[in-house]
């Protein structure tokens, strides 16, 4: 008797996936081994408490949340703007974390460099102490400590800086890459010349993040930036570069953009689990070229 193995397929659930990592995560996991279901605003509201049971009736095997608010300055505006940075970065992540763990499915989680102070000038590793001096960093921080807390099959990634191709989402906000391209013909551009992170490219995180999961990692928290480190005055200067236009640069102090939160001056993100992924100007030019297009 002839019997066909059938291969089983993976049901991956994302949500914000018209966000500018979400589309990316949506293409990236478009292959025949996975059956992708993207949830942005129109589909789901993450805030909802019913949120978890909608998840529950899916059943994915994953579940990836590229939701969260990030408008950082924003956050410190006021009470209801800081409940709400607290309610999208840090409960949403708790219920999600625990509809996961009901359905024993893989949970993936997105945090950020601002859960550091930023005063160490070498670099942070995975397992260093958050300690963040923003609402939007102790929101982050706060959603990672819940994930933690919930337990199961989870992965923390922290990106820093996010550039790519923009989502079409209502809430999605206009990257630094993308702000200064607009800028290309200026005559001159200020740019500031302090804090140091690692950019990261979208479409490369979304690739680490399926790497992460097929290659069945250990559960916990990774860094996901691109490598190398840079303030925004040398990010400025090699896009420019990159793009064949002189604009003026103009190096200044962050104080010359008045901002309400404060931002870590070193937040460069060090990956001490993974291969490194390709430097950031390497990923720069891939998207630069891609714009161009």
């Amino acid at each position: 008797m002839f019997n066909q193995l059938t291969k089983k397929v993976t049901k991956v659930l994302i949500l914000g996936a018209h966000g500018t990592l979400g589309q990316a995560l949506v293409a990236e996991f478009n292959l025949p081994e996975y059956v992708v279901v993207g949830w942005d605003r129109e589909e789901a509201d993450v805030e909802s408490p019913q949120i978890g049971r909608r998840l529950v009736t899916q059943k994915p095997d994953i579940i990836i949340n590229a939701t969260g608010y990030n408008a950082v300055d924003w956050a410190e505006a006021n009470d209801d703007e800081k409940n709400a940075c607290f309610k999208l970065n840090a409960i949403v992540p708790e219920r999600l974390a625990k509809a996961a763990k009901e359905l024993k499915a893989i949970f993936v989680n997105y945090s950020s460099d601002y859960v550091f102070k930023g005063d160490k000038i070498e670099g942070y590793k995975e397992n260093d102490k958050p300690d963040p001096i923003s609402v939007y960093g102790q929101s982050k921080y706060e959603g990672e400590k819940a994930v933690v807390a919930v337990g199961g099959k989870y992965y923390i990634i922290r990106p820093s800086r996010l550039f790519g191709p923009v989502g079409s989402s209502r809430s999605v906000k206009k990257n630094f890459v993308d702000i200064m391209i607009a800028k290309k013909n200026d005559s001159f551009v200020k740019v500031v010349n302090e804090e140091e992170a690692s950019p990261t490219f979208s479409l490369d995180l979304a690739y680490l993040t399926r790497q992460i999961i097929e290659q069945k990692k250990p559960y916990g928290i990774y860094h996901g930036a691109n490598s190398g480190r840079c303030n925004w005055y040398i990010f400025a200067q090699e896009l420019f570069k990159i793009l064949g236009k002189q604009p003026k640069l103009i190096p200044v102090l962050g104080c010359e953009f008045p901002r309400a939160a404060k931002r870590p001056q070193y937040s460069v993100l060090l990956s001490t689990k993974l291969s490194p992924q390709r430097s950031w100007q390497e990923a720069l030019e891939v998207y630069l070229h891609h714009v161009g297009e």
